[in-house]
């Protein structure tokens, strides 16, 4: 109950987050889109009917320009409001906000048509604000005022729904993220049983044989193993360096074991070192190769790990030098492999390989090819 609560705190903060971001590059671009194009509008106007009337007798600059002032502030503002009124419908299904948004805007046309009549009458003319008006004066100005807030509602509407889609494939992957690390750490979890009833298996060998000082020495071993992982718990992939790390420690608990009959090589480049593999990758196969190529061999036996990046791959190996029979070498896909083919399937989204070769009287190979993840 405790670690949903934590997963939903995480997800809630997550997507407020990511809120936050969206909102304020939306803001960033309708400020800037407003003054722009208002400007260019004003600019416009003032270009196509102020500037050829210049040099007309009796013609009032003061009057027009105040007037192309008040027209641009105007449509500013209601630009402003058809912002705020199509992001609180976005949410709507998309019929339904293109009909609201387009049925607003031919109402703010309608208001904007009037204040522009208007304060023209006004300012120019200081005639009264509904003097002389007429249905085509009126209609012909109201096809430009339409169509000034058609055109910003489109914008708008591109802009505000766009980042709609955007905000939900971020959270769609944001959920896939949490989803999979939740997958990921479930089948980790998977792991820690099977290797504690081999361990506590061979523990309880180990005093029945009066091996008292090795059961001993074992379960110490196994207990500073298990206080490892608890740091990485919360983790459900960690770099090559540190799974070399904790797998370290692993055959540490079983040279207790095996002694001089467990001999490991390790053969890790520097450039592998640092990719991301899933937590606990390795330890499940190594358990296997001892498991079936050193603990049935009285003299023991050699287990090699290797990992290189090539082609942005990289590649992970563990060899022993058992038997190599087909029946015994298989007996290794049992939950070790299994979850292992599992989390890199859940971490890689399939995008990986692995194969197990085995060969009569020259062991068994676990072969991984994997996406480099830095």
């Amino acid at each position: 109950m405790k670690s949903n609560t934590v997963l939903n705190e995480y997800r809630n903060e997550s997507f407020l987050e990511l809120e936050s971001k969206v909102f304020s590059r939306q803001s960033h671009q309708f400020w800037t889109l407003q003054i722009a194009g208002w400007s260019g509008y004003a600019l416009v106007v003032f270009l196509a009917i102020i500037h050829p009337q210049l040099d007309t007798v009796g013609f009032n600059l003061s009057g027009q320009i105040a007037n192309l002032v008040a027209e641009t502030m105007s449509g500013f503002f209601l630009s402003y409001l058809q912002w705020l009124f199509i992001g609180k419908i976005v949410h709507l299904p998309l019929k339904k906000t293109l009909f609201f948004s387009f049925t607003f805007a031919a109402f703010l046309g309608l208001i904007y048509n009037v204040i522009k009549l208007s304060s023209f009458k006004v300012i120019v003319y200081n005639q009264q604000w509904n003097e002389a008006w007429d249905m085509l004066e009126f209609g012909g100005w109201l096809m430009f005022s339409l169509t000034t807030m058609f055109a910003w509602t489109s914008i708008f509407f591109i802009m505000l729904y766009n980042a709609k889609l955007q905000k939900e494939h971020e959270r769609l992957l944001k959920a896939q993220t949490l989803a999979k690390d939740a997958q990921l750490q479930m089948l980790r979890y998977q792991l820690n049983p099977h290797f504690m009833f081999n361990t506590m298996n061979a523990i309880s060998t180990l005093i029945l044989k009066n091996e008292n000082d090795k059961a001993n020495e074992m379960l110490d071993k196994l207990c500073e193993f298990f206080r490892y992982t608890l740091d990485f718990k919360a983790k459900s992939k960690t770099t090559l360096k540190k799974e070399i790390e904790l797998l370290e420690l692993y055959l540490s608990i079983e040279k207790v074991r095996f002694g001089e009959r467990l001999n490991v090589q390790l053969k890790i480049s520097e450039s592998a070192k640092t990719c991301q593999v899933p937590n606990m990758l390795l330890q499940p196969l190594v358990e296997n190769a001892i498991k079936y190529a050193i603990e049935p061999r009285k003299k023991g036996g050699k287990i090699t790990i290797t990992a290189i990046c090539t082609h942005n791959r990289l590649l992970l190996k563990v060899l022993d030098d058992g038997y190599g029979e087909n029946e015994k070498a298989e007996k290794g896909f049992g939950i070790g492999i299994s979850n292992t083919k599992a989390r890199l399937d859940a971490m890689f989204n399939g995008d990986y390989e692995i194969n197990l070769i085995a060969k009569p009287e020259e062991g068994a190979t676990v072969e991984i090819a994997m996406p480099i993840e830095k």
